[in-house]
């Protein structure tokens, strides 16, 4: 895999940024930590180079100093809302999150729900984790937000949240996605903080968009892609230019609610120590790009599985054509369409040729490898074997599997376990490629090539089953799918 980002570089220069804003303030600081702090996926895939746990290894120095708040909104709560990189709800995220964060040393302090109007999902997650004794804390929905900045700044806005208490002067604001209420929640912290004489400050962690990349920059474009469902805008911050003349690239949501902070850090200090969104900030990503091409690259793959991705989810009634027809959109920006992903041409070549649902993978060094669903397997495990026979060595032609071995595992799956579908699927192949290496030099050869798959890029003219999408997903591999039902 060819890397476009300097990891290393990066974890230099943004903690020292980040000690810099430390150092301005007293000895309470919110710092709101947008993206994923130790699984940034999407910071990885259109940043080729970049570690998803960066910004962990980045803050680790500070844990001593350091508590954690989760947020989660009561929105997302009562929706069910999934993270699709890992397959698990929201409200499951935060109890993931929390142990994760406390097993790396971290202290996690409470957990605050936003966007609360008595929801009952949301009154029962909190009687949840109060029965775990876990601290929580509710923040309302406050009518006109963010505009109404008078109401917001008063005892029936901010005033009427829960103060969230913490004991240490570094405060990470973190969620399990945007949309969540982070900055809200700081905001709400620094109007309660002064009224009780308490000094605080507040600083923004947030990896994208990028500010110092072009507005249109793929990298930018993917960073809304990945927003859709938010309807979330990259947009030149206004405040900004008309500061320093200079343009940098925000989103809608943060300059909408500059005028909120600007009129709490006003009435709290007399003055606000930002002239702009950008300058709460401490987003050093821009200048850590060392192959341009590669991430453009990167970024245009990520833009059409989030396109993928819309669209299966539509299939499955779980999303709006708005959301399909926005990403839709951003690629048309980014001058790409489906096809620029390599393994969705040739997948679906196939498919025309063979009548059959039918994969396809990009390996690292280019090379498309592609397979159709047989009598014996489903598309998926057809291709990780094709795949990883070609990466050994061996001959297409070689069977690594005997059929006599694949009939009794049908026959299980059919007549003792009810199953539908007599194919194996990718978990299946692996466990039974697993036993046979154990005397067969080829199989043995072939699984150790399996790592090789990460990175790669792979594309099915059927939607998969959750068994093939996580192994997919176990091995590194990037997934699209057409929004077709299995025959």
């Amino acid at each position: 895999m060819e890397y476009g980002f300097d990891n290393e570089k990066y974890l230099k220069i943004q903690s020292e940024h980040i000690k810099e804003r430390i150092s301005k303030f007293g000895n309470k600081l919110y710092l709101e930590l947008g993206g994923k702090l130790f699984d940034d996926h999407h910071a990885s895939r259109v940043l080729p180079g970049f570690q998803p746990d960066s910004k962990l290894r980045m803050l680790h120095q500070l844990s001593d100093q350091a508590e954690i708040v989760i947020v989660i909104s009561a929105l997302d709560i009562e929706k069910s809302k999934v993270r699709q990189d890992l397959g698990i709800t929201y409200d499951m995220d935060v109890l993931r999150l929390r142990t994760e964060f406390q097993n790396r040393g971290f202290m996690v302090g409470s957990v605050v729900i936003t966007h609360y109007n008595g929801q009952s999902s949301a009154d029962a997650f909190r009687k949840r984790l109060e029965r775990m004794g876990i601290v929580t804390y509710v923040h309302y929905l406050i009518d006109g937000y963010p505009t109404n900045v008078d109401l917001i700044a008063s005892d029936e806005g901010f005033g009427k949240n829960d103060y969230v208490k913490t004991s240490r002067p570094l405060v990470i604001v973190t969620a399990p996605g945007p949309g969540s209420g982070k900055m809200a929640v700081c905001l709400s912290q620094l109007y309660n903080e002064n009224k009780r004489g308490i000094e605080a400050g507040y600083a923004k962690f947030e990896t994208f968009p990028v500010w110092s990349l072009p507005l249109k920059h793929p990298v930018n474009i993917a960073y809304e892609a990945a927003t859709a469902d938010l309807n979330d805008v990259n947009m030149i911050d206004p405040f900004h230019l008309e500061a320093y003349g200079k343009t940098a690239i925000n989103y809608n949501r943060d300059i909408e609610i500059f005028p909120v902070l600007n009129a709490l850090f006003e009435g709290i200090y007399g003055e606000n120590p930002y002239k702009s969104p950008t300058d709460m900030g401490v987003n050093m990503v821009g200048f850590c790009i060392n192959n341009d091409e590669v991430c453009c690259e990167a970024s245009k793959n990520e833009i059409i599985r989030r396109y993928y991705t819309a669209l299966n989810q539509l299939a499955q009634g779980a999303c709006n054509d708005a959301e399909v027809n926005k990403i839709a959109l951003l690629m048309k920006q980014a001058k790409i369409t489906p096809s620029y992903r390599k393994p969705v041409t040739a997948a679906k070549e196939r498919a025309e040729r063979s009548g059959v649902p039918c994969s396809a993978i990009e390996l690292s060094d280019g090379t498309i490898i592609t397979a159709e669903t047989s009598e014996l397997l489903g598309p998926s495990a057809a291709l990780i074997l094709n795949a990883i026979k070609h990466l050994a060595g061996i001959d297409h032609a070689e069977k690594l599997i005997p059929q006599h071995m694949i009939e009794p595992i049908q026959y299980t799956k059919i007549n003792y376990l009810r199953g539908h579908n007599p194919r194996l699927h990718t978990d299946e192949v692996l466990v039974a490629l697993s036993v046979l290496s154990t005397h067969d030099d080829n199989c043995r050869k072939a699984l150790e090539k399996l790592p090789e798959l990460s990175g790669c890029q792979v594309h099915s003219t059927v939607m998969l089953g959750e068994v093939d999408r996580k192994i997919f997903n176990k091995l590194g591999v990037g997934l699209t799918c057409d929004p077709n039902k299995k025959p």
